[in-house]
């Protein structure tokens, strides 16, 4: 696993608020500073009318980004899902947010070392040859150090302390702030939130990320330009992961004219495929598709790193959902009715206006997801395309009927498969892909 080591460094945290009360002191503490913003904004909106909330917004970006990458951990995570919905937040919020992927402020060394000592009993030089005392990247849930050991160069993810004991609380607190300045669904927040917290439990088992990171990365490994890491088990435990050192840089930093030849169609389509083949063969997917997850090797291949956020997509859901994607159910009324029934995008209880509304929502949703299936290749370059999805994200975001709709609308198990659909998508759109998708 690698990160660029060009990025600017962070300011190194001492310590994280580890227990109930510190953590929520930092949240009431934030609360307070937004309560400011919200103060001085509308005291200069007194004197000039028409001020927008751009200044308002970034304010309130910079001083939520700041105090959750100092309680890291899943309030952090939120934020990194967040940012990556652009029909969701303003522009200020998704570019402070989306540094969570991997520029988040790091713990500083001896933090680092009293992890080791808890899990090993050991410091880090007591077992490796060499380890950088500096991180060469920090996310919401860890961060990862350079080490030698054997003449081989390796990755150490760390997790931070506490992150695991803090996940559910976490998400209790942070409700309030996704509610109110994001204008979420009260009642779906509640039961994606079950979803997240599961995930996110997972994320702090490094023991199964180990297992799957092996599983997955050996399954896949038929798929040309691919390029996995070899984990270490005997180096690993539940708070620590050791596996090789992969050179290059993160996809989020290289730029499509870049890559020489049509090396960013070959990286796109190795993307495409190692999604396809995760989900309809291994029925399991690494569902936290954002460029920080990924690097361009030197010899321009893709490189897969961090298994933490996976998702076992059920049978039962499986057969169900995925039927979204054959680009002619919507011209079945009767089947497409049905599949809306059991995806609960409508309820018998509906009445006939809401029905009528939510039929017509989520047609135009799923018209959209499946679009790329609906020939045998796609063109990811095309603006037309995104811009549509972010069009129709937006007027859907704002419609009443469903911000205030007292039902869910969807299904828990959706939630990653949608996310990590939408993130593909958005990074074969930066790499100016067309992909053959094997659409009809």
């Amino acid at each position: 696993m690698e990160e660029s080591n060009s990025k600017p460094r962070s300011k190194e945290f001492e310590k994280i608020p580890v227990t109930k009360v510190q953590r929520a002191t930092k949240f009431v503490g934030t609360g307070v500073k937004i309560g400011s913003n919200y103060l001085k904004h509308y005291a200069k909106k007194l004197v000039n009318p028409d001020l927008t909330k751009e200044q308002l917004h970034e304010d309130n970006a910079r001083d939520i980004y700041r105090s959750l990458s100092e309680l890291k951990g899943s309030a952090l995570k939120v934020a990194q899902m967040l940012s990556m919905d652009k029909n969701l937040l303003p522009a200020a919020y998704q570019q402070q947010f989306a540094m969570a992927q991997y520029s988040a402020p790091p713990l500083s060394f001896p933090l680092v070392v009293r992890t080791f000592q808890k899990n090993f009993d050991k410091t880090p030089e007591q077992i490796f040859d060499t380890f950088s005392r500096n991180a060469s990247n920090a996310a919401s849930m860890g961060q990862v150090h350079k080490a030698t050991l054997n003449g081989k160069q390796l990755a150490v993810k760390i997790q931070y302390p506490g992150i695991a004991d803090s996940v559910k609380s976490d998400l209790a607190m942070v409700k309030p702030i996704a509610l109110s300045m994001f204008k979420l669904n009260p009642v779906e927040y509640d039961e994606y939130m079950k979803e997240v917290e599961m995930r996110m439990m997972e994320e702090t088992d490094y023991v199964l990320e180990l297992e799957r990171s092996v599983d997955i990365s050996t399954q896949s490994a038929h798929i040309p330009h691919l390029h996995f890491a070899k984990y270490y088990p005997e180096l690993s435990c539940s708070k620590i992961l050791t596996m090789d050192w992969m050179e290059g840089r993160p996809m989020g930093d290289v730029k499509t004219a870049e890559l020489p030849g049509n090396k960013n169609q070959e990286i796109g389509q190795a993307l495409w495929d190692f999604y396809d083949f995760q989900i309809h063969q291994l029925k399991a997917v690494h569902a936290d598709p954002h460029p920080g997850n990924f690097i361009i090797t030197p010899d321009h291949q893709l490189g897969i790193i961090d298994f933490g956020c996976v998702k076992v997509i059920p049978e039962a859901f499986y057969d169900t959902y995925f039927q979204l994607l054959d680009p002619h159910l919507l011209k079945d009324e009767e089947r497409t009715t049905a599949l809306f029934y059991k995806l609960r995008f409508i309820h018998e209880d509906d009445s006939p206006e809401e029905k009528k509304l939510f039929i017509e929502i989520f047609s135009k949703l799923v018209e959209l997801l499946a679009r790329p299936f609906a020939a045998e290749t796609f063109d990811f370059s095309d603006r037309s395309y995104f811009e549509e999805v972010y069009r129709f994200g937006e007027e859907v975001s704002a419609l009443k009927p469903l911000r205030e709709s007292k039902k869910v609308r969807g299904v828990r198990d959706a939630l990653y498969i949608n996310r990590t659909y939408f993130g593909l998508y958005n990074m074969l759109h930066e790499l100016k892909a067309k992909v053959r998708t094997g659409g009809s």
